[in-house]
């Protein structure tokens, strides 16, 4: 659907996505773009799917100019793919823009697609960061989510990552089916004996689309689950990880930057099926495009360079809501100088909306800051539908 066609895509700081869409198994609670491999075997689409990425990053009307302090690859499952592809990708990227001296390059690697020689062939083609889907230390729960490696892989495959890399992100996740508050200690204490820098916490959150929907498991209940995040976050912040974000811990300025620029409302281009992206045009228009989801579609649509399902004109009525839909995240929450560098709409104008959720007791102001509480954090999504406005 092209609504609005961007033109003269000029940039400063971008932030790359990109997207691998295959996984080996698909699993329960998942409602990203991925797809089974089945009885197939990822080389045959690992080549011609790097093609199409590149094709499209080489053919793309974001200036060259633009300055890349992040590249995240996502999925599915990234580390699926070879060092010798990721490192195809991010040469193409470096030959169209300009990266920063210390640009933060994550994977995402699934403990049961890895093996160390691999951790070092992406050490060496440039990642510097590495992010494990761990889920769980606990063989229990690991099954009921249906994940393909045991807690002995997941353990195995943090501490290679440690051994490797100076940077790691271990995932997550809390309120799982029948867990107790001992058996996510005992999670707890794991991951703090691998010493990550960053930690990301999820709730468990049955999403639509999803075979959870369809079928829900037991999960704690919602007191459970709140003194489960009370737990992670004393804990966590006991051994000096800062909770900076909804679900994420970092220690002294390792805060994952690809996913700040997100929170912090910055431009992205995400390349891949299904991928996002939020660019500001030169006339400081901002545009959101999405390409095609399904991988077979995306790449015969490199053929064409035609990429993009959705691309269309955000409104300023849709700017306010995504930009507190994301900065409202953070725990420090942002400074309002930041909310009128990236909407373009004067503070002013959001008067009625920020005096309500203070009487709501959701924010707290400054002259310069605005701020979640504990309730604000707590309560997000009804701070959030405040700022909804009808387009």
């Amino acid at each position: 659907m092209n609504v609005t066609s961007p033109k003269n895509l000029s940039t400063n700081h971008l932030s790359i996505y990109v997207h691998i869409p295959w996984c080996v198994h698909k699993c329960p609670y998942c409602d990203f773009n991925s797809h089974t491999l089945k009885n197939k075997s990822i080389n045959e689409y690992e080549e011609i799917y790097v093609k199409a990425i590149i094709d499209q990053v080489s053919t793309s009307q974001i200036s060259s100019n633009s300055i890349i302090p992040s590249i995240f690859f996502g999925g599915g499952t990234p580390s699926l793919f070879s060092p010798n592809s990721i490192e195809k990708i991010l040469l193409c990227i470096s030959d169209k823009y300009i990266l920063k001296k210390d640009c933060e390059i994550t994977l995402e690697a699934n403990p049961g697609t890895i093996d160390q020689s691999f951790f070092k062939g992406y050490k060496k083609v440039g990642i510097n960061r590495v992010s494990l889907g761990i889920q769980s230390f606990n063989d229990k729960h690991l099954r009921s989510l249906e994940r393909i490696h045991d807690s002995n892989q997941a353990f195995s495959a943090a501490l290679e990552a440690r051994a490797i890399f100076d940077n790691i992100n271990l995932d997550l996740m809390y309120a799982l089916p029948n867990q107790t508050m001992v058996e996510l200690d005992e999670d707890i204490n794991q991951a703090l004996s691998i010493e990550p820098e960053h930690i990301s916490y999820y709730h468990l959150t049955i999403e639509p689309n999803t075979l959870f929907h369809k079928f829900p498991p037991n999960q704690p209940s919602d007191d459970v689950s709140a003194d489960m995040g009370d737990l992670i976050a004393h804990k966590l912040e006991n051994f000096n990880y800062q909770h900076y974000e909804t679900s994420a811990y970092a220690k002294k300025n390792k805060e994952c930057r690809h996913n700040l620029n997100y929170w912090r409302f910055g431009d992205y281009f995400g390349v891949g099926a299904g991928a996002h992206s939020k660019i500001t045009s030169s006339n400081e228009q901002q545009y959101r495009l999405i390409c095609f989801m399904n991988p077979s579609q995306y790449i015969h649509g490199a053929k064409d360079s035609n990429f993009f399902i959705e691309r269309k004109k955000i409104t300023e009525n849709a700017i306010v809501f995504e930009f507190m839909m994301n900065a409202l995240r953070l725990n420090k929450g942002f400074t309002k100088k930041l909310f009128e560098e990236r909407t373009k709409i004067n503070i002013k104008e959001i008067r009625n909306e920020l005096s309500e959720a203070k009487i709501k007791k959701f924010i707290i102001e400054t002259d310069d800051m605005i701020k979640p509480t504990q309730l604000g954090r707590n309560f997000l999504n009804e701070l959030l539908q405040i700022f909804m406005r009808e387009n």
